[in-house]
């Protein structure tokens, strides 16, 4: 029985309410394996994509992806729609060139879902695609089609894609060109690629705030924390090491701001990804920041706050265990320079307070010191001056240093601490 097949079977049993367990099979040996992923919202104000412009329109976005792979399936999501979303077509290309609309016609592939070209996903849902044969490289490019006969009645979408993506008029998802077609730099309605990998490849899911979604890069640089880790990674020989960043600008620990709050999210974001071992968790500079901001930093509260972010740090490691995924606990790097959060006196000891329960607490399963990476050694509470955006986002240097503060002996295995 074909890999398709098994999958349409599934989808007919799911449909028909369940029948006898059907798995989607991979070829002797090889699991499936996240090599590219974003975490979901639901856009608004600026970041919305205006109704008209999905009336009978293809989106084709570009995304990074980590692993090399003879096969790949694309993970689409509704999963903050509220009602069922229908994609009439899509396809997956190599990209020809960063920022560049054009694909590799050769490449072009399309879409099937059990086997027929468009699908419908329930609110909240989100569905991969059959198998696709598409021998790519570890770093390539890869353009994702989808056509839209309307707007989604709410969008689900990730805002800091940092990568230019393309919206063109009519079903185009097998057009290799798209001369004139419009721009932005956002993803909307996908939320993952896989690949059929051997055994011993493994994912590690990066999770935190703008720090990790990378604020500040340029679009197509391909410059976040997150990129120069999956290249160290290839170029020690890791080779078998995925990459997936599941940064949401303005997150928090234990609030929704832009997006949901982390603890709401990580089952989702990151225990969800196949093939995921290791979790780098990097989280707390908006709660702490936006306390003092919004002027609730009462030493009561303060207490509060920086209890609730260690129970809440246990509660997404025990989860991550259960499940077999080490957690790697990131330091909170200085922000001491932010003129957004102004931090005083009180708010550095509780950064400090934090990352020293981090890195001495025995609640994660490895430290990424990103505050001693980044610090200026004469001012520990700012940002090293060559390495500092805004006082509180790294600069490209900033973030190629926090790529080199991981350290890889750590993503080889996961050895859970009992």
């Amino acid at each position: 029985m074909s890999r398709q097949s098994i999958l349409a079977a599934s989808l007919l049993c799911l449909s028909l309410g369940g029948c006898a367990a059907i798995a989607v099979q991979t070829p002797a040996g090889e699991h499936w394996v996240a090599s590219w992923g974003s975490a979901q919202l639901v856009p608004e104000g600026q970041n919305e994509l205006p109704a008209a412009q999905w009336q009978d329109a293809s989106l084709r976005q570009i995304v990074r992806v980590s692993l090399s792979g003879d096969q790949l399936r694309v993970k689409l999501t509704n999963a903050f729609g509220t009602t069922p979303l229908v994609i009439d077509a899509g396809s997956v290309a190599l990209a020809r060139a960063p920022g560049k609309a054009d694909v590799d016609g050769a490449s072009l592939r399309p879409l099937r879902f059990g086997g027929a070209a468009s699908v419908t996903i329930p609110a909240g849902a989100e569905y991969v695609s059959d198998p696709i044969d598409l021998p790519h490289a570890a770093g390539a490019d890869l353009a994702i089609s989808l056509h839209f006969a309307q707007a989604p009645a709410r969008q689900t979408g990730h805002p800091g894609a940092r990568a230019t993506s393309f919206r063109v008029p009519g079903n185009q998802v097998q057009a290799a060109s798209w001369p004139q077609a419009d721009t932005f730099t956002r993803w909307y309605q996908i939320t993952g690629v896989e690949v059929p990998a051997r055994a011993g490849a493994h994912t590690v899911v990066a999770i935190g705030d703008s720090i990790t979604d990378g604020y500040g890069v340029n679009p197509d640089t391909y410059a976040r924390w997150t990129d120069g880790l999956a290249t160290r990674l290839r170029a020690a020989g890791m080779t078998n090491v995925g990459v997936v960043n599941a940064g949401i600008g303005g997150g928090r620990m234990l609030r929704d701001g832009l997006g949901p709050n982390l603890v709401s999210r990580f089952d989702r974001d990151v225990l969800a990804r196949p093939g995921v071992t290791h979790a780098i968790v990097m989280i707390g500079v908006n709660d702490f920041g936006v306390q003092h901001r919004n002027k609730e930093d009462t030493p009561a509260a303060r207490a509060a706050l920086l209890d609730d972010l260690k129970q809440a740090y246990r509660q997404i490691v025990a989860r991550a265990h259960l499940q077999g995924v080490c957690v790697l606990g990131a330091t909170i790097t200085p922000y001491g320079g932010s003129g957004y959060y102004a931090p005083g006196p009180d708010n550095e000891a509780d950064r400090l307070a934090y990352n020293q329960w981090i890195r001495t607490a025995g609640v994660v399963d490895g430290v990424v010191d990103f505050d001693a990476a980044l610090r200026d050694p004469a001012h520990p509470d700012h940002l090293l001056k060559t390495l500092d955006n805004d006082g509180l986002h790294p600069s490209t240097a900033g973030y190629k240093a926090m790529a080199d503060a991981v350290p890889l002996e750590q993503l080889k295995t996961c050895r859970i601490a009992r």
